[in-house]
């Protein structure tokens, strides 16, 4: 990897960390911070399902260990009282049924 695109890599590692750490006061915004680092690493792997990009394992690796990160912080960021506002779209069935969304996130961890 060149130094410039390590450089890149770094930096933008470090803005999205910022962004989480600063969202953490705020559920809802942490929710969404998480969710945006999700879709990030699944682009790169849709590229590749869809024959637009060569395979690439390292990436691959690196966006499973995003979703596992996010999969194990993630049930922390839905307390009592964030089930609306700020154009939240987490379902009721969160705050509905939490052991469900607790096994939820266990299997979606264990699978990645």
């Amino acid at each position: 990897m060149s130094t410039t695109r390590t450089k890149l890599v770094s930096i933008g590692a470090a803005l999205a960390l910022t962004s989480v750490a600063i969202a953490a006061d705020d559920p809802i915004q942490a929710r969404k911070a998480h969710m945006e680092s999700v879709g990030k690493a699944a682009k790169p792997i849709g590229l590749m399902f869809r024959g637009e990009t060569d395979y690439d394992a390292a990436t691959v690796m690196e966006s499973l260990e995003t979703w596992q990160k996010v999969g194990m912080k993630f049930g922390d960021l839905f307390p009592e009282g964030s089930e609306t506002g700020q154009d939240t779209e987490a379902a009721p069935a969160i705050w509905e049924d939490r052991d469900g969304f607790k096994q939820a996130l266990a299997e979606w961890s264990d699978a990645t």
